[in-house]
């Protein structure tokens, strides 16, 4: 995988930066808000931001630590830390949607409703909104752009955009009709986006951590272009799976006719068959092995 020292990826740890600076801003405001208030949705949606200013914090990681060059004993760099903070921040997101689902249970179920204040709840949750909204617009950029990561940093944030929203429209209901349990509705409606996420997320990781194919990756369309390859007879024992999000790694045994091999064209065959795997599938790391024709009863019944 490509280190990337580019302008554009200093640019987006920039970006990543004053997000987190914001998010983390918001974060503070809305526990504070939420133990003035009485507020269960403002507690949730700070969750939530907790969770999100996590998932930031990751992704400005990822944008460091896919600069560090392999070494002897981390062959293939440090990009698996992603995946570790990925099932850390998935966790969370499970530890605080449950949170939030019980405290909201019980109290719609209790018979002495908790009162809440629905005029600073609602200007702790506009706050929120706006700060939101600012580091939305400072990520679109880079998340149009196709940047995996940024992408992802610019989801967290839109995710805690909707909770703001929510927990503006429980205020309103609290202010304009007394019904209280509006909060505890607007909590409901936050665990409900974040579980989610969570499964997404802890379903990626288990994905990873398994050397699964990755998802959108076609193992039989793989190996119909590398039998479409000229000089190319079969292709067995073929591997697919993931460092990380977005660094496929893959290898295969390739039967060849000898031909191929007696003119000396095994070096142009490996270029060809690389830079169709980069190029069709999105695989940066290949490993072709090449076989003679008559070696392929050394195909692993597993392949």
């Amino acid at each position: 995988m490509a280190h990337d020292h580019t302008p554009a990826a200093a640019g987006n740890r920039t970006r990543l930066t004053i997000a987190i600076g914001i998010v983390a801003c918001v974060l503070v405001v809305e526990v504070i808000g939420a133990w003035l208030t009485g507020s269960l949705a403002l507690l949730a949606d700070a969750g939530h931001m907790f969770s999100d200013l996590a998932g930031l914090l990751i992704a400005l990681a990822a944008t460091v630590v896919a600069a560090r060059p392999p070494t002897d004993r981390q062959t293939y760099g440090y990009q698996r830390a992603e995946v570790f903070g990925a099932l850390i921040n998935g966790l969370i997101l499970v530890a605080v949607a449950v949170g939030v689902v019980i405290g909201a249970v019980s109290r719609l179920v209790a018979a002495d409703q908790a009162e809440v204040r629905g005029t600073p709840m609602l200007v702790v949750a506009v706050i929120g909104l706006v700060a939101n909204v600012a580091a939305l617009l400072l990520l679109l950029r880079p998340a149009a752009a196709n940047s995996i990561n940024m992408r992802g940093a610019y989801l967290e944030v839109l995710g805690d955009t909707l909770g703001s929203i929510a927990v503006i429209i429980a205020a309103g209901v609290i202010l304009t009709t007394g019904f209280q349990q509006a909060d505890a509705i607007a909590s409901l409606l936050i665990a409900g986006m974040i579980l989610p996420r969570a499964y997404s997320l802890l379903r990626d990781v288990v994905r990873v951590f398994s050397e699964s194919v990755p998802k959108d990756t076609d193992v039989a369309e793989i190996r119909k272009h590398i039998l479409e390859t000229a000089g190319v007879v079969a292709v067995h024992d073929v591997h697919v799976w993931a460092i990380t999000s977005g660094a496929h790694v893959f290898s295969a045994h390739v039967v060849v006719d000898p031909a191929v091999l007696n003119s000396g064209g095994a070096g142009a065959l490996l270029d060809e068959l690389s830079d169709c795997l980069s190029h069709h599938f999105d695989v940066d790391h290949s490993t072709f092995q090449l076989e003679p024709a008559g070696r392929a009863g050394h195909a692993s019944p597993h392949a």
